[in-house]
């Protein structure tokens, strides 16, 4: 029995994964949270096997959480399911501690073989980023550019990059406009980018959006 907290912002999301598992008689859900500081309230008081969780929640950097609980909780396995199907957020969330990546359109067998194989103690990838990371294209000497970003600002520069303003990424990740405002302009002058323009183009390259 796999004894699961699921971590997402969207009602619908958490309800589809409940009907999902309530199907699957090896899965039982414990909890449900909608932020990264509910979850971290909700973690001391449930023992469970895998934290299945989403990237893009409002509040405490995603990648900063996934450190965090790592550090508090590592008998607990990770699980992301992200609708990020690009490879460089899977590495970053594998880098800081997740034991398995997979996006939101993958079928739901592949989703359950996910959650079983990282509760057991092994590791997920979902097989199209995998492929991304075998056969990666980008040149290197471009790659380092984005590297010299914080984990927020890389956040932020990938919202940009979709297109989102400075308050829908504000709303998004549920801080003030000045501070989003204030991690674009370091992300800029770190990137050597004069304008959104320049920005985009990097990350088209990088097959961010």
């Amino acid at each position: 029995m796999v004894r699961l907290i699921i971590a997402d912002d969207h009602t619908i999301m958490r309800s589809g994964l409940k009907q999902l598992f309530a199907l699957a008689p090896d899965i039982e859900i414990i909890g449900e949270a909608e932020n990264g500081e509910g979850l971290l309230a909700l973690l001391p008081q449930k023992n469970i096997d895998l934290l299945l969780m989403d990237l893009m929640m409002p509040g405490i950097c995603s990648i900063e959480l996934i450190e965090h609980i790592q550090s508090l909780f590592p008998t607990i396995a990770i699980l992301v399911l992200s609708m990020h199907n690009e490879h460089q957020v899977a590495m970053r969330a594998i880098r800081a501690g997740a034991s398995g990546y997979i996006t939101k359109d993958s079928d739901p067998e592949k989703l359950l073989a996910a959650i079983f194989k990282v509760a057991e103690g092994g590791r997920y990838l979902d097989p199209k980023l995998a492929e991304d990371m075998a056969f990666s294209r980008v040149n290197r000497q471009q790659n380092e550019v984005h590297k010299r970003l914080s984990e927020r600002e890389y956040e932020i520069f990938l919202l940009l990059a979709k297109g989102m303003s400075v308050n829908e990424i504000a709303n998004q990740l549920n801080i003030s406009n000045k501070t989003v405002s204030t991690h674009k302009v370091r992300l800029m002058e770190k990137m050597n980018f004069n304008s959104l323009s320049d920005l985009i183009r990097y990350a088209v390259n990088l097959e961010q959006v």
